[in-house]
């Protein structure tokens, strides 16, 4: 579990600076929040956003973080997984947050862009490699969109994912968003694979 900074084992043991400062994870990828994560992906139900969206507001550390109203973005498909999908399970989430935050907390405003964040190219199956591997495999996968560029300046960026395994994602995306001049970055998923996997 992440410590009261929002940080997980990995981040907190390793020498450099994290490129995401907090990841807020409202649930473990484990029974029965596998199943409903498959069907949301892979099923074509998207309608299971609201609810995760709804775990995630009720998460420790996550109405503290949309209180320093961050420019909030989703981890951006491929060109192809998005065809195959027919929506990004990410974006999903971030609107069905935003939602919720708008009918049930008014003070918890965020402004959100779906297209801030674009994937480079395609990559291979990231499912059963390690974390080095998974950051090779990444590497220059992310960048700013440019006609988006300039509302990353100076900001603080909230990155919605659906889960993370090893964090490579997360990690390779906050450092396209530092590299575009965001001033941090910090992340809000909502499931997280425990580490014996």
């Amino acid at each position: 579990m992440p410590d009261d900074l929002g940080l997980c084992g990995a981040c907190l043991t390793r020498p450099d600076t994290p490129a995401v400062q907090q990841c807020v994870v409202a649930v473990d990828y484990a029974y029965p929040w596998d199943a409903l994560i498959a069907r949301f992906k892979f099923r074509s139900e998207p309608g299971w956003a609201r609810p995760f969206a709804q775990q995630l507001l009720n998460a420790p550390h996550t109405v503290p973080l949309l209180q320093t109203r961050p420019l909030v973005l989703p981890i951006p498909l491929t060109a192809t997984r998005l065809a195959e999908r027919g929506y990004n399970q990410a974006w999903e989430l971030v609107k069905s947050l935003q939602a919720l935050c708008r009918r049930s907390s008014p003070a918890l405003p965020f402004d959100s862009l779906a297209t801030a964040l674009v994937r480079l190219g395609e990559t291979p199956d990231q499912h059963s490699l390690g974390r080095e591997a998974r950051l090779r495999n990444l590497h220059g996968a992310f960048a700013a969109h440019p006609s988006h560029a300039h509302h990353l300046k100076g900001r603080h960026v909230l990155l919605v994912d659906d889960v993370t395994t090893t964090g490579a994602t997360l990690h390779t995306a906050a450092q396209a968003l530092l590299q575009a001049g965001a001033d941090r970055v910090s992340a809000l998923v909502f499931a997280r694979t425990p580490s014996s996997r």
